[in-house]
């Protein structure tokens, strides 16, 4: 039986992203020197969940925030009770939100929240688009990065227009900033300095920082107070969240300041990429960890140069590829840890042997 581009992906030593295995280790690292006689968080009370929500707060310079064991949870709340606010049940956001492709319409079907499309799927928001909008929202929902389209981003100085924009129409301005620590190096900001553009904030504990699971919700303390309700309705109210609030915490600590060489391996590594014929990057020079790498191949034929060129050189480029076209096809990458950790002249042979067996099946056909 072949093996397929999965389970060479699976077998190999290194790995071009992310940050390595997701295990059962990623939360025994995490809790591996925390003292045993710790008390846990009750029912979203005590001081470890207090103290990691207020330390989410002070990094965003927002009154308060509240952890929530998903990101789904968080944004599809903050959304409802921006809407309950102004009584209108309405909201903007990208055609390839999480909400709208990932979420199974729960926005729709739990809250009746009606939403409104704005921008090209190919491209970020611009101001223009939300100009343009038909009347009465409550709510704008920016994504940074947008993921699905390899992590894009507007530029600094279009968010300061839009939140301007939105403050002056009544609009609110909700961040779904999941990978919200990632665009930092290239905007050259903080994290307080792009979340003072927005109203509510949420980040996940999952992606770029690698932590077991959960995420954060920030905003002003009526807000987040509100948000608390919320999250009891919907079951988030564990009695425990401390395994997904330790781990978020140190690994926040371990990763939070590595953000920028992250970004830089990104750009080495799409570089390497655009240089094989009929490859190419999107965006062609990354804006965050994060990219998409589009082959001019049919899907069946990548899939078998990846599988070949991973079992032969032990590098784990991606584990799946997704079809587009007749002969476009693609997949994700984002970069972590696991990248610093190939000898650079590895990765080279690598893409000299990508080169070499993308321009054989290219010839031959």
């Amino acid at each position: 039986m072949a093996i397929t581009l999965r389970d060479s992906y699976n077998k190999t030593t290194y790995k071009l992203g992310n940050h390595g295995k997701r295990n059962v280790q990623v939360l025994k690292e995490a809790l591996q020197e925390i003292d045993g006689n710790v008390e846990s968080d009750m029912y979203g009370q005590g001081k470890i969940i207090g103290d990691f929500q207020q330390k989410m707060a002070n990094l965003f310079g927002k009154e308060a925030a509240v952890f929530f064991p998903s990101g789904t949870m968080a944004q599809q709340i903050a959304l409802r009770i921006w809407c309950d606010e102004k009584d209108l049940g309405k909201v903007a956001y990208h055609p390839l939100s999480h909400l709208e492709i990932h979420e199974q319409d729960g926005l729709k079907k739990l809250h009746k929240i009606e939403t409104i499309l704005l921008a090209d799927k190919t491209r970020v928001i611009e101001l223009e688009d939300i100009m343009e909008m038909e009347n009465g929202v409550a709510c704008v929902l920016l994504e940074l990065p947008q993921r699905e389209i390899g992590g894009q981003l507007p530029s600094f100085e279009t968010l300061e227009k839009i939140s301007r924009y939105c403050k002056e129409h009544g609009m609110k301005l909700h961040l779904d900033g999941a990978r919200l620590m990632e665009v930092l190096p290239y905007y050259q900001k903080t994290a307080a300095e792009v979340c003072a553009l927005f109203d509510s904030v949420y980040m996940s504990f999952y992606k770029g920082i690698g932590g077991v699971a959960g995420a954060i919700l920030a905003g002003s303390k009526e807000f987040t107070s509100q948000s608390k309700v919320w999250k009891r309705r919907y079951g988030g109210d564990l009695i425990s969240l401390y395994p997904y609030i330790l781990s978020a915490d140190y690994y926040y600590e371990k990763r939070a300041n590595k953000m920028a060489e992250y970004y830089e391996s990104a750009k080495q590594l799409a570089a390497f990429f655009n240089r094989c014929e009929g490859v190419q990057t999107l965006p062609i020079a990354p804006v965050s960890n994060m990219f998409h790498v589009h082959f001019d191949l049919e899907k069946e034929a990548v899939e078998t140069i990846l599988t070949d060129i991973q079992e032969i050189m032990g590098i784990g480029i991606s584990g799946y590829v997704k079809e587009l076209a007749e002969n476009n096809c693609s997949f994700e990458i984002s970069l972590g840890d696991a990248y610093q950790e190939i000898p650079t002249e590895t990765v080279r042979k690598m893409f000299g042997l990508l080169a070499e067996k993308i321009s054989e099946k290219r010839s031959g056909e």
